[in-house]
């Protein structure tokens, strides 16, 4: 979608499908839009597109407020990319540029502060700075319009520096101020009652169609007691679990059956999963969503996935019995490693021994799953020994901004580990799109999609799920 006519085709006929991988823009308007954005479709002489929201603000375009482009799904191209510029979206995605700054980003990278500046804004027409102000905005939009919390506490939970920052910047972007902006939340999300019982009420979009059936049945399989559980009946199950954020804990819940809004022309849009978060330092939202978002694998484009995969005679079926089909990730990657090593009862073990108690339990979900460092203590033998070592020295890196092939490395140089384990931990932990578990036949025709043809493979049977 690089060539700009066959963009404005996109949005003349408001093709959801394009939703978060590129943004329009109107100039005699001043807005910018999502390509499905239900509005009456512009001259083609107006439109300007953007490859990102930061930079249709950094242009001077405020967000529209029928469509709202900042819920948009992110770009699948950042999971699937392993260069600097992807591995840099997934750590602003993190939140690493509100704890760490540029230099920290660049120093996560192996990149100078300038290199990386020129790369993005070369790329995606917007720097870090400004990305993460984007994402800043869209955080603050959240908590006005979600919660109670006093205007000044958003301000710095949604990261910015200062009260006018927050202000300056929410005018750009919407076009209102913080009032104007918390007056005009949907009636159906009535905050008061919201915030205290239920947590921060949230809906996680996605593009394309969605089985939550599958990630749902693995979720159940694998959750570990203290901090994970899964309640109802399939088609209506729940999945919580305990979080280890930044700032603090938190505990998050999503629904299985998920919300589809009407399209407005041209392809189906997407939908949506329910989602509240109860957090101790309300800093921790925007990373809290990100890996919640890796978990379910919202960010996926399952129409660029079921076409590769459907040409495939094998797959064909497979792909048309389960469109839409995810590739679950993890909200903790060193966790997703360990619990690679164990069966979901030794996990358990390992939380009542080593986690951490929370402060205000919720139901079953009593503990924080072990650090590194805490099991390599612990647990000082042995392949898991050795792994809890690497991850806590930082001989194996595994956060969202790691680079998948040296991370793959460092994996497989760990006493005891086999490559089974390594090509697990790689699809989970790293969010690898295109992984092939050793003796999987699995054809180059695959590529990039190999961990979703997997998936395939073993929700038909095909393939034991591990």
């Amino acid at each position: 979608m690089r060539d700009e006519d066959t963009r404005y085709e996109a949005v003349r006929s408001r093709d959801g499908r394009f939703d978060g991988e590129f943004f329009f823009a109107v100039v005699t308007t001043g807005i910018y839009c999502r390509p499905s954005c239900p509005a009456v479709t512009p001259r083609r002489p107006n439109v300007r597109f953007f490859a990102t929201a930061a930079a249709a603000q950094a242009a001077g375009f405020r967000a529209c407020r029928r469509c709202r482009p900042d819920a948009v799904p992110g770009s699948a191209a950042w999971n699937v990319r392993a260069d600097a510029v992807g591995r840099a979206m997934r750590l602003i995605g993190d939140g690493v540029i509100d704890r760490e700054g540029v230099a920290g980003l660049a120093a996560r990278l192996g990149y100078s502060a300038r290199q990386v500046q020129r790369q993005l804004t070369a790329e995606l027409g917007a720097g870090p700075v400004a990305l993460a102000r984007a994402q800043r905005a869209h955080t603050a939009r959240v908590l006005l319009q979600t919660t109670d919390l006093p205007v000044t506490r958003i301000a710095f939970a949604a990261g910015f520096a200062s009260v006018r920052q927050f202000n300056d910047t929410v005018r750009a972007v919407y076009a209102a101020t913080p009032s104007e902006l918390r007056a005009a939340a949907p009636r159906t999300r009535d905050r008061r009652t919201a915030a205290p019982t239920t947590g921060i009420p949230l809906r996680l979009a996605h593009r394309g169609p969605y089985r939550p059936g599958p990630v749902f049945d693995l979720l159940e399989r694998e959750a570990v007691a203290g901090v994970e559980e899964v309640s109802g009946v399939p088609g209506a199950r729940t999945y919580r679990r305990t979080l280890r954020l930044p700032y603090g804990t938190g505990i998050a819940a999503v629904d299985e059956r998920p919300g589809t809004p009407r399209a407005a022309g041209g392809a189906r849009p997407g939908g949506w999963l329910e989602a509240r978060l109860h957090l101790t330092d309300p800093r921790d939202l925007t990373t809290a969503v990100q890996r919640l978002r890796r978990l379910f694998d919202l960010d996926a484009d399952p129409y660029a996935v079921d076409e590769r995969l459907a040409a495939d005679p094998r797959l064909a079926p497979l792909v048309d019995a389960r469109p839409g089909l995810r590739s679950p990730g993890a909200v903790d990657p060193e966790e997703s490693a360990i619990r690679a090593l164990v069966r979901p009862a030794e996990a358990a073990e390992l939380v009542r021994r080593c986690g951490k108690t929370l402060d205000a339990p919720s139901g079953t979900l009593t503990h924080l799953f072990p650090e590194p460092g805490a099991l390599a203590e612990a647990e000082p033998e042995g392949p898991l020994g050795a792994l809890a070592a690497a991850l806590a020295d930082g001989t194996v890196r595994l956060d969202a901004g790691a680079d998948r092939d040296e991370a793959h490395r460092a994996l497989l140089a760990v006493p005891g580990l086999e490559a089974a384990t390594a090509a697990a931990v790689r699809t989970r932990a790293l969010g690898d799109p295109d992984v092939a578990p050793p003796g999987v036949t699995a054809p180059e025709s695959w590529r990039p999609w190999r961990s979703y043809a997997v998936q395939h493979l073993r929700e038909a049977g095909e393939l034991e799920i591990r």
